[in-house]
């Protein structure tokens, strides 16, 4: 059962929801928060990346940034640039990218539904990612940017949604992407009904934002410890049907290769692959992958036998990494290992040329998207996926609404 739960949300005064919200925090470097924000009082970028207003060269996870954070959201609360509903009330999101639509429910989701495996992984988070969400959760005293999950489709929810939507947005703009936010509040019974028909869900499932729902089970438990009550037993999600849902490739480019020469590499490539040169850069068929190499274009389709029948063992970025990146160019540890970058399928195979032709880079990879049937399969095994397994876009913007504890 998907236990979801109305709030009190903290969200922008209407006239300012464009200026206010932002990208989230962790696709956009220092450097570029910092610039994007330049001249904007208002970006929310100074409460979720708060070290853009210290001095350049301050440890973004040392203590001022943190408490920095914190006075800043006090700050936006007395401009009234902030302001807390007066009920509890569901929230609902529709991003618009071309002609995909997804729409979603912005809810208050229970960290003990998480912790017992009722909300579903599929990917490890990194240590010093944890501690650094928790400690800038903890220190703001609540959620400011959601968690994206997902759950099998259900009619009734969809029907319920479509009845939310007849009312007047809070906020309706178009980002400087392209993309278009819509955002409505959730009134009266319909949120009674909405609860009720969630109730019917056995399964969440999270998309993205595994390090945030980490935090958030760990920033609970410091706080329960600590006697204090509140709000803390909940996370800020929004939810979205599957079947809306839209991933994108998520591809590679590696440093060197490993001592091989391009010849010796290609050869080694042709024991685990069909290898045929000048095929299509993006690639949409299971087990085939585009690689740039010495300025040309391959075709690398998986031989049968080349790789396992579990779930993960099927997906095609485990291929890649156990058939290449780890067993021939020595990348056995892609979240730690420099000599890797990953690049989101939203740049295209130009990023991939690009990167390569600048001689930075000296190979890349393009992969089929991972579906979001495959990711609920992992989940549902309870197996992990090889780290940036995913790319969903559209991303939700920050600063839309928070969960105050």
């Amino acid at each position: 059962m998907a236990d979801l739960q109305p709030f009190r949300g903290v969200r922008p005064a209407e006239a300012l929801g464009q200026t206010l919200c932002t990208p989230p925090y962790d696709v956009v470097s220092t450097a570029e928060a910092r610039a994007y924000a330049d001249g904007n009082p208002r970006s929310f970028f100074h409460v979720s990346r708060p070290e853009i207003g210290l001095p350049p060269g301050t440890d973004e996870h040392s203590e001022p940034v943190y408490a920095q954070g914190r006075r800043n959201l006090e700050r936006f609360f007395a401009e009234g640039w902030l302001r807390q509903d007066d009920e509890a009330c569901f929230y609902l999101y529709r991003q618009r990218m071309g002609a995909h639509v997804q729409t979603g429910v912005v809810a208050l989701a229970r960290v003990d539904e998480y912790d017992q495996g009722l909300i579903r992984k599929h990917e490890l988070t990194r240590p010093d990612k944890e501690d650094d969400r928790t400690r800038h959760i903890d220190t703001l005293g609540g959620n400011d940017e959601p968690v994206f999950l997902t759950y099998r489709a259900v009619p009734s929810i969809g029907a319920l949604m479509e009845e939310g939507m007849r009312s007047s947005p809070q906020y309706d703009f178009t980002t400087e992407d392209g993309i278009g936010h819509t955002f409505w509040r959730v009134n009266g019974s319909l949120n009674t009904r909405l609860t009720a028909a969630f109730h019917e869900v056995p399964m969440l499932y999270i998309a993205d934002g595994h390090h945030r729902s980490a935090a958030a089970s760990r920033v609970h438990s410091l706080r329960s410890q600590r006697g204090e009550s509140g709000g803390h037993s909940r996370f800020l999600a929004v939810v979205f049907p599957h079947d809306q849902m839209r991933i994108l490739a998520y591809n590679r480019v590696v440093k060197d290769l490993n001592g091989l020469s391009p010849e010796a590499f290609l050869a080694r490539l042709g024991e685990r692959f069909e290898v045929t040169r000048g095929q299509s850069k993006t690639q949409d068929r299971a087990h085939q992958f585009g690689m740039y190499l010495e300025g040309a274009w391959y075709q690398l389709t998986a031989r049968p036998g080349s790789f396992g029948a579990t779930p993960t063992e099927e997906l095609d970025v485990s291929i890649l990494q156990n058939n290449v990146l780890g067993a021939l160019l020595g990348i056995r540890d892609p979240r730690k290992d420099e000599r890797i970058q990953f690049v989101g399928g939203i740049r295209g195979t130009e990023e991939l040329e690009r990167l390569v032709d600048s001689g930075a880079w000296r190979v890349a990879f393009s992969l089929p998207p991972t579906s979001l049937e495959q990711l609920m399969t992992i989940a549902d095994a309870g197996e992990i996926m090889p780290p940036k397994s995913t790319w969903f876009e559209p991303k939700l913007r920050s600063g839309l609404v928070l969960h105050l504890f």
